[in-house]
C-alpha cells in the first residue's frame, strides 16, 4: 500500500461507530487507499470477515493480503447483487467514505482538481462512458444549468451554462485550463478557486451519477443489515449528507413515513449520536477533512 493514497478522515470515529464484534462482517463501500479497512481489520477475530467496494482500478494496489478481506472492484450501487453473489445475506455493518479520495485529486491526469491543467475527465471508474468533457461540450444549454444549479448550487448557473455554450461552438473545450479560460468573467480573483470547485463538484457528480448512486445505495441497507448493524458513513457536500441525515430518520428521501395504528414511526433505523464532525487538529493536518460530516445508525 502507498501511504499517501488517501488519508482517512475520522478514522477511530467511523470505525467505531460501527461497534466492531470480533466475528463479525462488514462492508467498506468506499475503499480507496484501504485505511478504513485496515483499521476494521485490526478489530475482527479470526472468523471475522470484510468485503470492501471501489470501482476504481487504482484501488487494486491497495489491496489487503489476508483471507477475511474481500475486495470488489465496482460501483457499491450494486452493493446486495455482489454480496449475494459471494453468499453474503445479513452484515453487521456498512462504512462508507463518499466523495473524490486525495489519489483521485492529486493524480493530474484524473482531471478532478482544479489546480492541473489536464484533460476534463472525472470518471471514478476509468471505463465509465461519460466524462467531463462529454458535460461541457454535449449537454444542451438547460440540462448544464441544471447540472451547474442543482449540483454546484451555483446562483448563476444559467450565465455560466450560455457561456460554455456559447465558446464550444468556436472550440471544443478539452481541458480545464481552457475551461477556466472560458469562465474568466465568472472567477473573481479572491472567490476564484471556491466557484471553480463548485463547478468542478457539479460536473464531477453528473459524470459519476453520485446522488443516484447514494440514494440507490442507501435504499438496499435496511434488508443486508443485520438487526442491530451499524451505518457509518462520512459525506462531503450537503447534497449528500441531507441525503444521508433523511434515510436515516425517515429510511425515505422524500414525503414522510407512515404511523401504525398507535401513531408509532416505521423507520429502518436509530440515530446514534449526533452529527460528528473533524477536530480542529484534523483538519489542520488534512485540509480535505474540513467539510466531513459523519452519522451513524443502527438497524431496529
Amino acid at each position: 500500500m502507498r501511504s499517501n493514497y488517501h488519508n482517512p478522515v475520522l478514522l477511530k470515529e467511523t470505525v467505531d461507530g460501527l461497534a466492531i464484534k470480533e466475528d463479525g462482517v462488514y462492508v467498506d463501500v468506499t475503499f480507496g487507499g484501504g485505511g478504513h479497512s485496515r483499521e476494521i481489520m485490526s478489530r475482527l477475530g479470526e472468523r471475522g470477515k470484510l468485503i470492501a467496494f471501489d470501482q476504481d482500478e487504482d484501488a487494486r494496489r491497495n489491496v489487503i493480503e489476508d483471507d477475511r478481506f474481500v475486495l470488489i472492484n465496482e460501483n457499491f450501487r450494486y452493493i446486495k447483487r455482489f454480496l449475494k453473489f459471494y453468499g453474503v445475506k445479513k452484515v453487521d455493518g456498512i462504512l462508507g467514505d463518499f466523495g473524490v479520495s486525495s489519489h483521485q485529486f492529486d493524480v493530474a491526469e484524473r482531471g478532478f482538481s482544479t489546480r492541473f491543467d489536464a484533460d476534463l475527465d472525472m470518471r471514478m471508474n476509468q471505463k465509465g462512458s461519460v466524462s467531463a468533457y462529454d458535460v461541457v461540450n454535449e449537454y444542451e444549454e438547460t440540462d448544464l444549468r441544471n447540472v451547474l444549479k442543482v449540483y454546484g448550487e451555483l446562483r448563476n448557473a444559467s450565465a455560466i451554462a450560455r457561456e460554455i455554450v456559447s465558446a464550444r461552438k468556436t472550440e471544443l473545450i478539452k481541458t480545464s485550463d481552457q475551461l477556466k479560460e472560458v469562465l474568466r468573467r465568472f472567477l473573481p480573483k479572491f472567490k476564484e478557486h471556491k466557484i471553480l470547485a463548485q463547478i468542478y463538484q457539479a460536473i464531477r457528480i453528473e459524470v459519476n451519477q453520485e446522488i443516484e448512486v447514494l440514494k440507490e445505495f442507501l435504499l438496499q441497507t435496511p434488508d443486508l443489515l443485520d438487526k442491530g448493524g451499524r451505518l457509518s458513513l462520512i459525506s462531503y457536500h450537503s447534497l449528500e449528507d441531507r441525503l444521508v441525515k433523511r434515510f436515516i430518520r425517515d429510511g425515505m428521501f422524500e414525503g414522510k413515513p407512515e404511523k401504525d395504528f398507535y401513531g408509532n414511526i416505521n423507520v429502518p433505523f436509530k440515530k446514534v449520536k449526533g452529527l460528528v464532525v473533524p477536530s480542529e487538529e484534523e483538519i489542520k493536518e488534512n485540509n480535505r477533512a474540513r467539510s466531513a460530516k459523519l452519522r451513524i445508525a443502527e438497524k431496529l
